[in-house]
């Protein structure tokens, strides 16, 4: 039995239609930090592509290991130099330390901006440590970053393996209010520097 939607079929005999568009996902640029202040994605800049190509563009995050004990920030910039580009943003977190005697899941007020230009917390509040089994993994999705018309969402999840020590699951959600194209992502910690670890960029369409 096949699956119609709106007359389209979807699915015939559990196969995928041959003739329906598919989306895909396409790799752009990997950064590897050593050391690293910064790890910057600017379109035009060394192979990146940020702009009205793709709809979306997923970060991927592995395992980001810091110099100090830290957290790891993002933010936009819409000139290509100032990246302080005004934020709204939500976050909430679920944890479970090593020695089972401590879970929890709760709203991150600290982590949260209300039309802020601060680097936006991507796992706040759970430091990552400097011991050499401790690092941060997860993604960041952002939508229609070249929209001249709309606000530009995004979405976060990260998985931290911090200092108390824990797992940490952070789930972030906002928008980059603003109704200029956003043309570059910069990362960083908030103190020291990203000493390991990649950063991916990808296309989705």
């Amino acid at each position: 039995m096949g699956l119609i939607s709106n007359g389209t079929t979807i699915f015939d005999a559990g196969a995928l239609d041959s003739g329906l568009a598919k989306g895909a996902m396409t790799f752009i640029k990997k950064l590897t930090a050593s050391s690293s202040g910064t790890l910057t994605f600017l379109h035009g800049s060394s192979d990146v592509v940020f702009d009205s190509t793709y709809k979306e563009y997923l970060f991927t995050f592995k395992n980001l290991h810091p110099s100090a004990t830290a957290y790891t920030l993002f933010q936009g910039t819409t000139d290509g130099t100032n990246y302080n580009t005004t934020i709204t943003s939500s976050t909430f977190a679920a944890y479970h330390d090593e020695a089972d005697t401590f879970t929890a899941s709760e709203y991150r007020t600290p982590a949260d901006q209300a039309q802020g230009t601060s680097f936006q917390n991507l796992n706040f509040a759970d430091s990552v440590g400097t011991d050499n089994d401790m690092n941060m993994s997860g993604s960041l999705r952002i939508f229609n970053p070249s929209s001249t018309t709309f606000v530009k969402h995004f979405i976060a999840t990260c998985n931290s393996a911090s200092v108390q020590p824990m797992t940490t699951q952070t789930f972030l959600a906002g928008y980059f209010n603003t109704t200029s194209a956003i043309t570059g992502i910069q990362f960083k910690q908030n103190t020291g520097n990203i000493d390991a670890g990649d950063i991916c960029l990808y296309g989705i369409s």
